[in-house]
């Protein structure tokens, strides 16, 4: 993961017992801590693994977590109630008609009655107390990475990656996104071969099933289109009948008036159209994303009990929460936008409300980059669409923020932000497997000033990637670039430990908004731009989607000289101060101040018993001063404590007066 270093948790500890304590869980863990333990000279340990064994010693409960191998079909079928079935059969009605629509709605029960056969008793009951309000809550953070981000040679790359998670981050992490594991031909895992197998690159479902013990899982749901090398795809090809309207298909390349196709939102460059040869001929099919990505044509009521099928399947396997990726582009109209259709919309009301009857604690995220105000509509009303929709004009915002030393945009934008409901919040990142994307900040920082944003990342060794626009121009759509290389130079001229701070700072706003936070694994040790991928010819997006072996990152997560080593400290430590805090659940109320243009200020205050804490984050390299009038009624307190650092401040002449150290978060709790 770059040339710097990480750590997560460094403290003292008696290394033999902590290893014969990690032995008695796993052995291979506690190999793993001693191999900790020697690089660390005997008694100076990197981490405090005492209360990671004591999560240790309390695994999730296998009756409330796995599936039954098979159905149990002695005990009663679900029971749907007549307003459960409505609300799916209207959803139904509204893409296929009445007539299609009852045969559908056969299928789709059959298929919830199957998966739910499979639940164990002990998980039925349970979900019968379960309080979507706290589906997710202060103490949820998302890790984000690839299967195969961390291998080692003597274990599956998610072996491996369940002993790195266990190790360092089992304190403070509690959910993890893996990014696609199945077999796939290109896009690093998104052009999916076979939706049941993993990639044996990779490791196996048992692999799954031992980390879904251990953390909360998020799986991809990429129903927007397969590879086409999949099986589905070979079969359209071979002239299959019952595949025949699996994909939307012309008969030839121009099938689409210009016109039409300028309507069309394009999140690439590539053409639309794409050629194969088929059994019966030359045809063309809807390719929104690459030549080798075939869209799913979801007017065929057949793709959607397929997907749905698969969706159950994915639950049963360990998914907590879907990911619904590239969700904006599955239904297409000729004449629209092809984006955001109300059919697009009725597709996620419709997982949902199957969900909310057969797995009522797993969470629908949407993965949607685009405006902003398009981004929030898949929340519905807040209790029929996505549980969770990421908050793509977040990372936008931080950078410019940082940039400029400015977060008046950055702040306008956050007041604007209201709780739609108890039961949705936003995804907070800023960085991901993908690029910073650009559309999430479109109407809210002029194009002047995305044109500035994209130069200083180019300054800083990013690459930007492109789609096409209305007019068919190549217009600006993500910029390739690791976060920490966005924000630093790499030339030297800057103190290591300015950039550290630099750097912390920026996380901190998606640890103290409204939401879930979400961070890419890579950006935990700090990654800079992978530029040896460039230069062997790899996709842009390369620049920031690492590999590393694990002794090597061991080495990075075991030296306390090394950049990486610091921010990894303090990450670490930010996330273990927000999870213990219940003014940071994602429902407590949260109110932005416009106090001084270089300090991004929002207070939180929990609902249950009005604990408030106002969170400052210095955006400058400079001291910044601010002053508070305590007669505002949030901001009234006789003392006020930093729950970072245990810095006491108290009014002085019914005035709050702070100092703020370059770059330094406050995060102060009145009293």
């Amino acid at each position: 993961m770059g040339e710097r270093k990480h750590e997560i948790r460094s403290s003292s500890v008696e290394a033999p017992a902590l290893s014969q304590e990690a032995d008695d869980i796993d052995p291979l863990l506690g190999q793993y801590c001693l191999l900790v333990k020697n690089r660390n000279n005997e008694d100076d340990g990197a981490m405090n693994l005492r209360k990671t064994v004591e999560f240790w010693r309390r695994p999730l409960s296998g009756s409330l977590r796995l599936h039954l191998k098979e159905p149990d079909y002695t005990r009663p079928l679900l029971q749907m109630s007549g307003e459960q079935k409505q609300r799916i059969l209207d959803k139904l009605v509204l893409l296929y008609g009445e007539e299609r629509s009852r045969h559908c709605f056969s299928e789709v029960e059959r298929l919830m009655q199957a998966h739910y056969a499979r639940k164990p008793v002990d998980m039925i009951a349970y979900e019968r107390t379960f309080n979507p309000a706290d589906r997710f809550t202060e103490r949820d953070v998302i890790a984000i990475t690839y299967a195969d981000t961390i291998h080692n040679p003597e274990a599956t790359r998610l072996q491996t990656l369940y002993h790195v998670l266990s190790l360092f981050l089992r304190r403070t992490i509690n959910t993890v996104h893996i990014l696609p594991f199945f077999p796939s031909s290109s896009d690093r895992g998104f052009s999916i071969i076979d939706f049941s197998q993993i990639d044996p690159q990779v490791g196996t479902w048992d692999d799954i099933e031992r980390l879904s013990l251990r953390f909360r899982l998020m799986f991809d749901g990429v129903f927007n289109h397969v590879s086409s090398k999949s099986r589905w795809f070979q079969e359209f090809l071979d002239g299959n009948p019952e595949y025949q309207d699996f994909f939307v298909k012309f008969s030839t390349k121009e099938a689409i008036d210009p016109d039409h196709l300028s309507l069309i939102l394009r999140p690439r460059t590539n053409d639309l159209l794409t050629g194969f040869q088929s059994l019966r001929g030359p045809t063309y099919v809807w390719t929104t994303f690459s030549s080798d990505q075939i869209d799913l044509n979801f007017k065929n009521p057949e793709v959607l009990l397929q997907v749905l099928k698969v969706l159950l399947f994915y639950i049963r396997r360990g998914a907590d929460i879907i990911r619904l990726d590239a969700v904006t582009y599955l239904w297409r109209e000729i004449g629209t936008t092809c984006a955001h259709l109300q059919q697009t919309h009725t597709l996620v009301k419709l997982f949902r409300a199957v969900l909310d009857v057969v797995a009522p604690q797993v969470a629908l995220v949407t993965e949607t980059n685009v405006p902003h105000r398009d981004n929030i509509s898949y929340l519905g009303d807040g209790t029929d669409e996505a549980q969770m929709v990421y908050n793509f004009a977040l990372p936008p915002l931080v950078l410019y923020s940082f940039q400029t030393g400015n977060c008046t945009e950055l702040g306008r934008w956050a007041a604007t932000l209201s709780k739609v409901a108890d039961t949705a919040t936003f995804l907070n990142f800023l960085d991901s497997h993908d690029g910073i994307g650009l559309l999430g900040a479109k109407n809210l920082l002029t194009p002047q000033q995305i044109d500035a944003m994209i130069d200083r990342v180019r300054q800083h060794g990013g690459l930007i990637s492109y789609r096409t626009a209305s007019d068919g121009s190549p217009s600006p759509y993500e910029m390739n670039v690791t976060w920490y290389s966005a924000l630093n130079p790499d030339d030297g001229t800057e103190d290591l430990d300015l950039q550290v701070d630099r750097f912390v700072a920026s996380r901190s706003i998606a640890l103290v908004l409204a939401g879930v936070p979400g961070i890419y694994l890579p950006s935990l040790v700090g990654s800079r731009n992978d530029q040896e991928a460039i230069a062997k010819g790899e996709e842009a997006r390369s620049i920031n989607r690492p590999r590393v072996h694990e002794e090597a990152l061991l080495e990075l997560l075991s030296d306390p000289a090394t950049t990486a080593y610091k921010i990894a400290r303090r990450f670490d430590y930010l996330i273990e101060k927000r999870i213990e805090c219940r003014a940071f659940h994602p429902n407590s109320r949260q109110r932005v101040f416009s106090i001084n243009p270089s300090v991004f200020s929002v207070l939180r205050q929990a609902e249950s018993d009005h604990l408030r804490v106002l969170c400052l984050t210095n955006v400058t390299g400079s001291s910044q001063a601010l002053t508070l009038p305590i007669e505002d009624s949030d901001l009234d307190g006789n003392r006020w404590i930093d729950l970072l650092s245990d810095f006491a401040i108290s009014p002085a002449e019914g005035k709050l007066h702070i100092t703020l150290a370059p770059y330094q978060v406050m995060w102060l709790r009145a009293r």
